[in-house]
């Protein structure tokens, strides 16, 4: 320590030093040098931490109610108060050719609610362009249009980079039940447990005979 005091010292005083350290102090260096490498080694190369690897379990778990979301009025709707319901969650546009199906989805809603249906609509401006309003304009339109009574949600992406956690868990199952909205009106069906267990496309219409007796199947399920 003595040694390494003095060499400070001349440094400091800005001397010139050649200096052959005794081979103690040169492995002293040898091993800081080697910590400080390792060091940065494992700040570059390190693993993900483990909840990384859990928020990516978590996003291909079947359960899909763990979510809060806006609604259309500026509410507050956690999903997981609809356990014990069948679901399905619509990604809608108002100025979709296939727009019409609003009046379809209030119709099954309407006729089947008392069963423990809920339909929740989760408005999108993710194809081209379709949904361009605020929450306030879908609102009114879907309501003196086709008097929609079932719950929307406010206005949110559905797929990409900025998808809302929900559809990126619902785009993380495994296929045919997975995977990103291909249009508006794709179709997400949650048994009473709150499991994703089936997808209709969008042209699959809510009256579609396939559709009616999938959610029958489930309606009939105890939860």
């Amino acid at each position: 320590m003595k040694y390494l005091n003095q060499i400070s010292a001349l440094l400091a005083a800005g001397t010139l030093v050649a200096v052959s350290l005794p081979l103690w102090a040169q492995q002293d260096v040898q091993n800081s040098q080697a910590t400080e490498a390792a060091v940065l080694t494992q700040g570059a190369d390190a693993a993900p931490p483990m909840n990384t690897q859990q928020e990516e379990q978590e996003m291909v778990t079947k359960d899909v109610l763990g979510y809060e979301m806006e609604t259309i009025d500026g509410g507050k709707q956690k999903l997981d108060a609809f356990r014990g319901k069948v679901i399905m969650m619509v990604n809608v546009a108002s100025e979709c050719g296939l727009t019409p199906q609003y009046e379809q989805l209030e119709k099954l809603y309407r006729e089947h609610k008392k069963d423990g249906l809920v339909i929740i609509g989760f408005p999108a401006n993710n194809f081209a362009g379709q949904e361009p309003g605020t929450n306030a304009e879908i609102a009114e339109f879907c309501s003196s249009k086709f008097g929609v009574t079932f719950p929307m949600m406010a206005k949110i992406s559905v797929k990409g980079e900025d998808a809302h956690p929900l559809y990126k868990q619902l785009a993380a199952q495994p296929e045919p039940i997975g995977g990103e909205p291909e249009w508006n009106f794709d179709k997400y069906v949650v048994n009473r447990a709150g499991e994703v267990v089936a997808r209709f496309k969008p042209r699959t219409t809510p009256e579609d005979p396939a559709v009616i007796k999938k959610l029958k199947d489930l309606l009939a399920e105890d939860s």
